[in-house]
């Protein structure tokens, strides 16, 4: 008969901790699903006969995978870059509307100019047709910016235009500049897994992996639906020489 105590549904929770003391938790955001693969390879021994006489286990690996919809920066910072994060983001204005005025100086002033960090393109908003960045003296069809000024030329007076740049918002979000570092450097986190039965009160399985890399970060767009990223991870033994621990229902 089944033990319907021992049932687990849905996605479950997923929280990473990194190394270290008084590190933060940090939890996969709209866990999409977990999957959770332990191997080992096999050494087989043959006399004179078709299958072996004896079997022994060889190399262990323990590999996991979770698909989360949430773009957390402090996530992919903490378990996958291990990098320095700063506070700020830098976010994007695209085609943001502007019109080339009428007199001289034929500048535009975006509507970040204050926080401005970086020109990513003008194109006509009639057409679509990108203008020419120069470092000055722009002709028509041409442009030159400078702290967020966009300057054109005279024979594109009240010409509407669409402005594409980064700017920084200090108030809000995180940064992390991905530096190059040495090979075989990576963030080391415990992770926690737990699943519960909805229709059991109490009842529960979790796992626990002390010693994690994270070995892939993946993170997809597509048309008309939502970017799940897709963090991979493996296991390995801590200072103790411990895997992890599986609680289950009796």
């Amino acid at each position: 008969m089944s033990n319907t105590t021992s049932v687990a549904f849905g996605s479950g929770v997923l929280i990473a901790t990194p190394s270290g003391a008084n590190a933060t938790p940090v939890q996969f955001g709209s866990l999409q699903d977990v999957t959770l693969d332990i191997s080992f390879s096999s050494k087989q021994l043959f006399g004179q006969y078709q299958f072996p006489i004896a079997l022994a286990r060889g190399e262990g690996k323990i590999s996991g995978k979770a698909k989360f919809a949430n773009i957390d920066g402090p996530l992919f910072n903490n378990c996958f870059f291990g990098q320095t994060s700063s506070a700020g983001q830098k976010l994007w204005a695209y085609n943001e509307g502007g019109a080339v005025p009428a007199a001289s100086p034929y500048a535009y002033a975006t509507a970040n100019s204050a926080n401005f960090d970086a020109d990513l393109g003008v194109v006509y908003a009639a057409s679509g047709l990108a203008l020419t960045k120069v470092a000055s003296a722009p002709a028509v069809g041409q442009y030159s910016v400078s702290a967020g000024v966009y300057t054109f030329n005279s024979g594109d007076a009240g010409k509407a235009v669409l402005v594409s740049y980064s700017y920084l918002q200090a108030s809000a979000g995180s940064r992390s500049v991905i530096s190059n570092k040495l090979i075989g450097t990576a963030p080391n986190f415990q992770i926690d897994f737990y699943q519960s039965n909805p229709n059991v009160a109490g009842a529960q399985w979790s796992l626990r992996l002390y010693n994690c890399v994270s070995t892939k970060l993946s993170i997809a767009s597509k048309t008309q639906d939502f970017t799940i990223p897709e963090l991979d991870f493996e296991a390995f033994a801590n200072s103790s020489n411990a895997i992890g621990e599986i609680n289950t229902v009796d």
